[in-house]
């Protein structure tokens, strides 16, 4: 998995991931979103469109991030999940608790 950050106002932040998000790429996704997080960034966005394959391991990470963002104040959303992905997030219910953007842009609007 890539993985493109992008500052976008002062505390927040765009991923770019493109790939595939599970067990493999897992530990590094976790490990960019706490690196953007202990940069001063709490507030990240999710840019999945590129992302061809999610498991229960990439699944597993999103909701770590999540905890991750939250425990520091800030929050995660997802922007433009592929539709192999945004099949995943629905049948695991995921999509309830993380709120899809249509794209990055639109995921931090409110935070910058």
């Amino acid at each position: 998995m890539d993985i493109v950050v992008h500052e976008a106002g002062t505390e927040a932040a765009v991923l770019e991931c493109s790939g595939r998000l599970n067990m493999v790429s897992a530990p590094a996704f976790r490990e960019t979103v706490a690196t953007v997080i202990e940069n001063g960034r709490p507030r990240v966005a999710v840019e999945l469109s590129h992302v061809e394959f999610l498991d229960s391991s990439g699944l597993g990470a999103l909701v770590g991030a999540l905890k991750t963002a939250r425990q520091a104040g800030g929050d995660l959303r997802i922007a433009a999940p592929s539709e192999q992905v945004a099949m995943v997030l629905k049948l695991s219910n995921i999509d309830k608790i993380l709120r899809s953007y249509a794209d990055g842009d639109e995921a931090v609007r409110e935070w910058v």
